[in-house]
C-alpha cells in the first residue's frame, strides 16, 4: 500500500474531505443520540420488577380512583401491600422553568416495596413522622444543591392553596436508585397531607388517588390477581385496569408517541444520506485518481493495491469522522443528562450504543470506498491514461 500516496490523497482536497469528515462526526453523534434515548425509554420498561402491579382507571390515567378502593382490593388473594400514587404536578418556587415529578404517596408500605431505592442520607423514619416532610432523589438534590432539612417551595398546579402560597416540604432523606425503573430525579411526600388539605378547605384539587400500587406476596399469580381487582370493580363505580409495571411504563412511555420508532427512523435518515454523501465524494475521488491509478498499475502494483487505496482513502474520513462523533457525545453526555432527567432520567450513552455509531461509520466508509474500488480494478493502465490524456 503506498501510504504516502493516500497521505497525499487525503490532503489534496482538505475542504471537501473535511466538510465529508465532520458530516460523517455529526451524523455519528446523532445516531448515538438517537440510539441512547431509545435504549433509556427501553430500560425503563425492561427493568420494571414483576412482583408490583398498578392499578388505574380504565377510562383515563388521568381519571383519579375512589379512596375505598384500597380496603377492597386488600381483601384481594396475593396482595401482600398497598401504597398509594398521586401525581402532584407542581413548580419549584425557586426555578420557574424547574421541572420534576413530585408524587404523594404512603410511606409506610413505598419503601419497602421498592427495595431498588436505598436511603443515602438522612432518616426514612424522620420522613414518616413529619407529615410536610419529603424525600428526594439523589439527582435531583444535587441540580439544586439541597440539603437535609431544607425547606422547599412547591407552587401547586393541579393542587393550589387557598392562601396562594406554595407548599413547603422539608427534605428529610435522600435516596439512590439501582435500577433503571425508579429514577433519582423525584420528590415523594406524604399523600396524607395532601389529601387533608384539600378535606379541610386548605387546598383544592380532585378527591381520590390517581393510581394504587400492589406489592404481590411471594409466589403469587400476578395474572391472577390482576383479574380479581379488575372484576371486583367491573360495575363500578370506576372501573379499573390493573397491569404489571412493566406494561405501566410501556403505556406512560406512549404517551409521547411511538418515540422509538420515531427516532429509528430519523436515525435512518441521516445515515442514508451521509452513506450518499461519503459515496458521491468517493466516486469524485476515484475519477480524479484515474491517472494515479493506471501509473500504480503500469509499475505493477496488483489490483487489491489499487483498490485499497480508495478504500483506505474513505475508511479514513469515515474512521476520523467516528472518533470526533464520538468524542462529541462523551464530551455532552453530563450536560445531556441534566437536561434530560426529568424526563429522561435514564440517558446515557454505554459501551454497545458508542461501537454501533463507529461500526455505522466505518461499514459507511467501507462500502463507499469498494465503489470506486472496483472500477478500479476494472481499470486497464491504458485507457486509464487515455482517458486523461
Amino acid at each position: 500500500m503506498p501510504w504516502k500516496l493516500l497521505l497525499r490523497n487525503l490532503l489534496g482536497h482538505p475542504l471537501r474531505n473535511l466538510l465529508t469528515l465532520v458530516s460523517v462526526a455529526l451524523a455519528v453523534f446523532l445516531i448515538v443520540m438517537l440510539q441512547a434515548v431509545t435504549l433509556g425509554l427501553a430500560n425503563t420498561v425492561s427493568a420494571a420488577a414483576s412482583n408490583r402491579l398498578l392499578v388505574q382507571s380504565a377510562v383515563s390515567l388521568f381519571v383519579d380512583l375512589p379512596l375505598a378502593y384500597q380496603q377492597k382490593m386488600a381483601a384481594v388473594p396475593g396482595i401482600s401491600a398497598i401504597c398509594k400514587w398521586q401525581w402532584f404536578g407542581g413548580r419549584y418556587e425557586q426555578d420557574k422553568g424547574g421541572y420534576f415529578a413530585q408524587f404523594g404517596i404512603d410511606p409506610d408500605t413505598f419503601l419497602p416495596s421498592y427495595p431498588e431505592m436505598t436511603i443515602q442520607s438522612g432518616s426514612y423514619e424522620e420522613f414518616q413522622r413529619n407529615r410536610t416532610a419529603a424525600v428526594v432523589g439523589a439527582g435531583l438534590a444535587s441540580k439544586y444543591g439541597w440539603r437535609l432539612g431544607q425547606t422547599v417551595p412547591i407552587t401547586g398546579t393541579i393542587f393550589q392553596r387557598v392562601d396562594g402560597q406554595p407548599w413547603q416540604f422539608t427534605i428529610a432523606a435522600i435516596y439512590q436508585s439501582s435500577s433503571p425503573a425508579i429514577d433519582e430525579q423525584t420528590l415523594w411526600f406524604h399523600y396524607d397531607y395532601l389529601r387533608e388539605s384539600v378535606e379541610t378547605g386548605g387546598a383544592t384539587g380532585p378527591d381520590g388517588v390517581g393510581v394504587y400500587m400492589l406489592r404481590l406476596q411471594p409466589g403469587a399469580d400476578a395474572l391472577a390477581v390482576q383479574r380479581d381487582v379488575d372484576a371486583l370493580f367491573e360495575n363500578g363505580p370506576q372501573r379499573v385496569q390493573t397491569t404489571t409495571e412493566a406494561e405501566f411504563n410501556r403505556q406512560f412511555v406512549s404517551m409521547l408517541g411511538d418515540v422509538p420508532s420515531l427516532l429509528r427512523l430519523v436515525g435512518g435518515a441521516v445515515l442514508f444520506a451521509i452513506f450518499f454523501a461519503v459515496l458521491n465524494t468517493m466516486l469524485m475521488a476515484g475519477r480524479e485518481r484515474t491517472r494515479d491509478l493506471g501509473v500504480m498499475k503500469a509499475l505493477g502494483f496488483g489490483n487489491a493495491a489499487v483498490a485499497g487505496l480508495l478504500v483506505a482513502e474513505s475508511l479514513a474520513v469515515c474512521g476520523t469522522g467516528a472518533l470526533l462523533g464520538i468524542g462529541l457525545a462523551e464530551l455532552l453526555e453530563g450536560p445531556f443528562q441534566i437536561a434530560t432527567s426529568s424526563f429522561l432520567p435514564n440517558f446515557a450513552f454505554d459501551r454497545d450504543t458508542l461501537v454501533l455509531g463507529a461500526g455505522l461509520a466505518l461499514a459507511t466508509g467501507l462500502i463507499s470506498g469498494l465503489v470506486p474500488g472496483l472500477r478500479a480494478v476494472r481499470l486497464s493502465p491504458v485507457v486509464a491514461l487515455r482517458e486523461v490524456g
